[in-house]
């Protein structure tokens, strides 16, 4: 067995995208619908900036087809902050705005921090603790993207494990990537792409990352990835793998998620 790969982009709303990706007769109002049908998820990513109403959510829903899955940014207002344990109003108002609205296609929850945020054991914890399990009937899948080298620390990956938090691995040049997992599935964002390709990584690199994402899902570790904690193994069962080619310039990065897609079937 399994689990399924989920390659996509960040948003669908992008200019450049207009006769590279979308066809120059596509009309604006129908680019998420286009979208969805060329890639198996989008991460939302105008929400990290702001709130939608209800109707908004049930939109994007009804324009997509069965088995697409969206990932949702979390408000910056919910984690661009000193102290994080003092966040349940703001949790609470993100969550609350209308996500249930996507039904089965609301996908993980991802929780971005800056690169001056470092790890505070007893901060991060009270954090984690916060995180709802379920929003209207729905259960949710929480990811968290640290950006600080002091959360290399084992102790991290031990409280994310134990409540089901993943930890998202991301492929940046200026901050590490934790390639542990500890939740039912792994998250990744590939940000060293470039407009310089047809699509955005060279094939040694796009074979590469599709040969992880399908360990990832059947249940292992990558063999060039070092975890964190090498004291303790994840389980080794199927896992979904969500993964978003986002990179500076982001020209070619629906091409670059379409030829994962095709590498990881």
């Amino acid at each position: 067995m399994t689990g399924k790969i989920y390659t996509g982009i960040g948003g669908w709303t992008f200019e450049p995208w207009r006769g590279v990706f979308y066809p120059d007769t596509l009309k604006q109002k129908d680019e998420l619908n286009y979208a969805s049908r060329h890639l198996r998820s989008i991460e939302i990513n105008g929400t990290y900036y702001s709130s939608f109403k209800p109707e908004s959510w049930r939109k994007w829903r009804d324009e997509t087809p069965e088995g697409f899955v969206f990932a949702v940014k979390a408000s910056r207002f919910c984690t661009n902050r000193k102290v994080l344990a003092d966040n349940g109003e703001s949790i609470g108002k993100f969550m609350n705005q209308g996500l249930s609205e996507l039904g089965d296609r609301l996908g993980p929850i991802l929780w971005q921090f800056m690169a001056t945020k470092k790890f505070d054991p007893v901060d991060f914890e009270a954090f984690l603790e916060l995180l709802p399990k379920t929003q209207d009937g729905l259960p949710l899948r929480h990811v968290v993207e640290v950006r600080n080298a002091t959360f290399c620390d084992p102790a991290f990956i031990a409280m994310c494990r134990a409540r089901g938090v993943a930890i998202c691995a991301s492929e940046n040049a200026l901050y590490p990537l934790i390639p542990d997992v500890t939740a039912d599935f792994v998250y990744a964002r590939l940000m060293m792409g470039s407009d310089d390709i047809e699509q955005a990584y060279a094939d040694v690199d796009l074979d590469l990352w599709a040969g992880r994402f399908k360990t990832y899902a059947a249940g292992g570790m990558p063999a060039d990835f070092a975890p964190v904690d090498t004291q303790t193994a994840a389980p080794v069962t199927p896992r979904d793998v969500f993964a978003y080619v986002i990179h500076e310039g982001k020209v070619r990065a629906p091409a670059g998620a379409q030829a994962l897609q095709k590498r990881v079937g």
